[in-house]
């Protein structure tokens, strides 16, 4: 068996192969699913040979990950740092074309990936633009997206982009080309030169889908090794709890599109102001079935309702991002209890 005392042995391979037997098959499959074929094959081997893991081992993984995320310059990988070391390794030439690819927002295209940045963000840079090169823009990205683009800009200028819109032309592709290349060099690699994730949110977010004898176990682990990072996720944590900050229209919408199968279950474990927050926003006769739904399900496995739980709270996450619903950000005097 691998004992704590043999920690300062192990391997950076080693390190992960414990990391991820622990985080669950599900969890597991999604990030071998991002590595490449000779790391997977490489951790595999790993995992095969490892034997018995003492628990303190797994509790020491995970504690030196969380504290080498949420230390302040732990990592300094950037796209600067990035293109540096592919150009040692590839030549100029063909990393400028790999770092197209990765600047900016996902997407396959310039296109695709304007689609994905904020409006006001969008219309910032397109309101300096001409009117024809705006309307080229808009004409180019999702109708809806384009349309909080035109809301957001200047009332005059929003009228002589859908005046020109209207009466568009064919374009040339060399001008397209050009609009894009524009793009995709001034304000898309500009735009992730200025978005950086901050560490403490990628760890509340991690922490976040821990089931909660997890979360407890390391959060409790971090507070006595860091406690101020402690406190910064805790407070960027959203839990199932904190779905009070959402107002009754909110949860009437969250209602509607998420998985009505799980509601029950993650009720199960709730609190009572929890129960009554979504029991009051429902008719009489969808309550009481709801009521007898959770009856009806007698005693239930932790893990089960932390994971119905968790797909609320990110199917509410998902529908704030969108800003189909609104999620408050006040302190407790600002927040909705029903």
């Amino acid at each position: 068996m691998i004992s704590i005392n043999d920690y300062k042995k192990l391997t950076g391979v080693q390190k992960i192969s414990i990391m991820m037997m622990s985080v669950g098959e599900d969890n597991a499959t999604k990030i071998l699913s991002m590595m490449e074929d000779e790391e997977i094959k490489e951790i595999s081997n790993t995992m095969a040979t490892l034997g018995s893991v003492a628990p303190e081992v797994v509790e020491k993984v995970f504690l030196e990950f969380s504290e080498q995320i949420t230390a302040a310059g732990a990592l300094s990988g950037n796209l600067e740092n990035t293109e540096r070391l592919l150009i040692k390794a590839l030549g100029k030439e063909r990393v400028d074309m790999i770092m197209e690819d990765i600047r900016g927002p996902a997407g396959r295209t310039t296109w695709d990936k304007l689609g994905n940045v904020n409006e006001e963000v969008l219309a910032g840079y397109l309101k300096n633009e001409y009117p024809q090169t705006i309307a080229l823009v808009l004409s180019k990205i999702k109708a809806d997206h384009a349309a909080r683009v035109l809301t957001v800009l200047p009332e005059d200028l929003t009228m002589e982009v859908i005046t020109r819109m209207l009466s568009m032309d064919a374009v040339k592709k060399e001008v397209l080309d050009g609009i894009e290349k524009t793009l995709r060099v001034e304000f898309m690699s500009n735009l992730a030169k200025t978005q950086r994730r901050d560490s403490h949110e990628m760890m509340a977010d991690i922490f976040n889908n821990f089931d909660r004898n997890s979360e407890a176990k390391f959060m409790g682990f971090l507070e006595t090794r860091n406690a101020e990072a402690a406190e910064r996720i805790r407070a960027l944590m959203f839990t199932f709890e904190d779905l009070v900050k959402v107002d009754a229209g909110g949860i009437q919408t969250l209602m509607r599109l998420m998985d009505k199968d799980k509601l029950p279950l993650a009720l199960k474990g709730a609190s009572d102001t929890i129960k009554e927050l979504f029991l009051g926003n429902m008719s009489e006769r969808a309550a009481k079935i709801l009521r007898e739904d959770m009856e009806s399900l007698g005693p239930v496995r932790l893990k089960d309702v932390d994971e119905a739980q968790m797909a609320i709270v990110i199917k509410a996450k998902d529908l704030a991002a969108k800003g189909e619903i609104t999620i408050s950000e006040g302190s407790g005097e600002d927040q909705l209890v029903y």
